[in-house]
């Protein structure tokens, strides 16, 4: 037995596995990677084997998260750890504070070096290049790597220090607390975007994940994976792709069904990884919010964000929105509050001015449906919630939620306005069936798409419970079972999540 074992460990290719391990910017670790789910199982091992050692265990995540930074991102693992360091310490010192001036100057700090990082790592080539446009002098753009995540921690730093300067939360009871709290590795790349008093109290608890966590934790990693492989990857790549980077060669039948098509792959997309974010945390013992809850069913625009994204939505809302003054000034500054909100959510998504066209038309929208609700007759409520208003409604809003997603895919002005000249110059119903013909799977894999989202969340719940009711050989079973099926079914290549440029 020892001869074999030593004849394998002489012929076993550690060069190989060494170059695995190591950052490839090609390569990196995401949920969606054989890597990912061979190295995760080994640490539930290790973090089940730690469950009496709370410290050790701390630090063992604290570890593997770092290690999964540096895997997206390099030596940029430092500049989160950097993040921890400044963070605590501004917190205990603005906790310690009594004077106003020093606490309004601890906060400012931490807006300064957190937006200082965005500005320079995502928007500094936008900056340079704006004024290149407008002959104010040429600039060449930098070699500037953006940092996978960046904008998602940065936003948790921010609203960590804002809460303990408004009284809402104490600081971290120690380093290693608040270390574990930013780095950890579910959110980190992608979101949820999670408070630390949300997940402080959770840390301090000690939690564990019970059986039931567990059973909901795999179904939303199963049904993140079938979201983002099976859906989101397949719809972008065999279709998406195809009609914005060329929108000329196809018809306006054609184009409106990339715009929708791209509108669900990125929900596909995203919210299959905030199902696994989540569901991941939840076999760790950790519970965070829903992310997303069923947007397209949204009656209006403001409805849509307390459904879209609502990590992100609730933050800018609590952090930019009121800080500007919200509703108390007035209707006029309250549609404008509502405009800059968006229009700083626009440009949170990228560097690119048409991610700040889409948040300013998001922006409109907001105004506009307050403005709406306000100053026009409403229906009768009798009349509100029948099914066909609500279906038109429903059907209005999907609308004006697709034609922002155009400016949000589109690279240029230029294929913005192509897109919408085929769609109103040369539509062509008449080949409608022709492309369901031709592109039968896509509209499959959208359909698909629009059936999982849909699904009541009473049918949802019902599924997980029973899930959660199977002895564990029949959950491994299934478990097993839906892995092949994604591993057969994906693409060649590996499809990175949309959101984690941003």
């Amino acid at each position: 037995m020892i001869e074999r074992i030593t004849n394998y460990l002489s012929t076993f290719d550690f060069d190989r596995l060494l170059t695995m391990l190591a950052y490839d910017a090609h390569q990196p670790l995401l949920f969606n990677t054989g890597l990912f789910l061979v190295l995760f199982a080994g640490f539930l091992v290790i973090y089940h084997v730690l469950r009496n050692r709370t410290r050790l265990r701390m630090l063992f995540v604290i570890a593997f998260s770092l290690y999964f930074y540096y895997k997206s991102s390099a030596g940029y693992c430092f500049i989160l750890l950097g993040v921890c360091v400044s963070d605590y310490v501004i917190g205990r010192l603005l906790f310690a504070a009594k004077s106003g001036f020093w606490r309004r100057a601890l906060v400012a700090l931490n807006v300064v070096v957190n937006v200082g990082m965005l500005v320079y790592f995502k928007y500094f080539n936008l900056l340079l290049e704006t004024i290149s446009n407008f002959g104010i002098a040429r600039f060449d753009a930098l070699d500037i790597i953006l940092p996978a995540g960046i904008s998602f921690f940065t936003f948790r730093s921010i609203s960590y220090i804002v809460d303990i300067y408004r009284g809402e939360l104490e600081p971290a009871r120690n380093f290693i607390d608040y270390c574990f709290f930013l780095t950890f590795f579910p959110p980190l790349l992608a979101g949820p975007v999670v408070r630390a008093k949300d997940m402080l109290p959770q840390i301090y608890a000690r939690p564990r994940a019970t059986r039931e966590m567990t059973g909901r934790g795999l179904m939303l990693v199963m049904a993140g994976l079938v979201k983002k492989v099976i859906i989101a990857d397949y719809i972008s790549g065999n279709f998406v792709d195809r009609i914005f980077d060329n929108p000329t060669l196809y018809s306006g039948v054609e184009c409106l069904t990339g715009a929708v098509g791209f509108t669900l792959q990125l929900y596909c997309d995203f919210s299959g990884y905030s199902d696994m974010a989540i569901g991941i945390a939840l076999l760790l013992g950790y519970e965070f919010a829903d992310n997303f809850r069923a947007p397209f069913k949204a009656q209006n625009p403001s409805e849509f964000w307390r459904r879209w994204h609502i990590s992100l939505s609730t933050w800018l809302r609590d952090y930019i929105y009121i800080p500007l003054g919200g509703n108390r000034k007035g209707a006029a500054r309250t549609y404008l509050n509502n405009f800059l909100t968006m229009l700083i959510g626009g440009l949170w998504h990228g560097a690119s001015w048409l991610y700040v066209l889409w948040g300013a038309y998001h922006g409109m929208l907001l105004a506009v449906h307050k403005f709406c609700r306000t100053h026009l007759p409403r229906l009768p409520e009798n009349v509100r919630g029948t099914w066909p208003v609500r279906l038109a409604n429903m059907s209005v809003t999907f609308v004006l939620v697709v034609i922002g997603f155009v400016f949000f895919r589109a690279r240029s002005l230029e294929t913005v306005g192509e897109i919408y000249t085929q769609i109103f110059t040369a539509f062509h119903p008449e080949i409608f069936m022709q492309f369901v013909g031709s592109y039968s799977l896509i509209v499959a894999a959208i359909a698909a798409g629009f059936v999982m989202h849909m699904t009541p969340r009473s049918w949802t719940g019902g599924v997980t419970r029973a899930y959660v009711a199977m002895p564990l050989v029949m959950q491994a079973f299934l478990l097993a079972a839906v892995l092949f099926f994604i591993i057969q079914s994906r693409s060649a290549e590996l499809v990175p999540f949309v959101y984690l440029q941003y």
